[in-house]
């Protein structure tokens, strides 16, 4: 027997992976039913290479279908399923049940901070809001007939937050967000950040103005919530300390 054989016949006699069980507990709040939130757990059949979000669709498919909660695309870039997963928030749709500890019920409650509307579903408005006031879109006079020229050093000052999905993982993490309705919140600056450094931009100290005021990057505390929730990788507690030194310089 050749060796190509002896390998074919060794995968033939594999078994398949058999699923295993997974209690979900959820927090669910229906302001139709009742007034409070409250806890339920389900029990699921998982596989290792499941998802918390194939969780939350074998829950909703098959047991409960009352079960609200947000997905899109499934794969880590529209940010929809942000959600507290034993007490950290995360992307659903990238949290490998396989990486938790399943020996206890795993936890999924919605992110903090902003007004729940259901189950794991909050009202974002707040959260875009504050996005909306720091003007997160490029300002140029010049109207080239090509595209603006820029180098590649001048591209890496902002590359970093560049990769914001604007999943409000990193803002609604963020302690002094829960406490205090008017802060602008980690994923406002870190967009702020990628325009004020950016070289073909002409709007960078309306900005920083904007940033300075006592609602802006003063009220950070620097507890590194925010770069640790962040399911892009940004460093976030970065960007906002670059952002306070740009202010303290009157310019990029």
């Amino acid at each position: 027997m050749t060796t190509a054989t002896a390998n074919v016949d060794e995968r033939k006699t594999e078994e398949p992976e058999k699923p295993f069980k997974v209690q979900i507990k959820l927090r669910r709040y229906d302001p139709e039913t009742r007034p409070d939130a409250y806890w339920e757990t389900f029990e699921v059949d998982m596989y290792s290479t499941d998802r918390i979000l194939d969780a939350l669709h074998s829950i909703k498919w098959d047991q409960d279908s009352t079960l609200a909660f947000r997905r899109s695309c499934a794969h880590g870039i529209c940010g929809s399923d942000a959600m507290r997963i034993n007490g950290r928030n995360r992307l659903a749709c990238k949290t490998l049940v396989k990486d938790l500890d399943i020996t206890k019920p795993v936890t999924v409650e919605a992110i903090k901070g902003l007004p729940l509307e259901r189950d794991l579903i909050v009202d974002m408005d707040p959260f875009f809001e504050a996005y909306k006031e720091i003007h997160p879109f490029l300002v140029a006079s010049d109207k080239p007939e090509k595209e603006r020229i820029q180098s590649i050093a001048d591209r890496d000052i902002f590359d970093d937050t560049t990769k914001c999905i604007l999943c409000a993982a990193c803002t609604t993490s963020c302690p002094v967000f829960w406490t205090d309705g008017q802060y602008f919140g980690p994923a406002a600056i870190v967009n702020a950040h990628r325009f004020i450094f950016d070289s073909r931009d002409e709007d960078a100290k309306t900005r920083l103005d904007i940033l300075n005021d006592k609602e802006g990057v003063w009220r950070c505390r620097t507890t590194f919530n925010c770069t640790e929730a962040c399911p892009r990788g940004i460093e976030v507690t970065k960007a906002i300390a670059e952002v306070k030194q740009a202010i303290l310089r009157g310019k990029r």
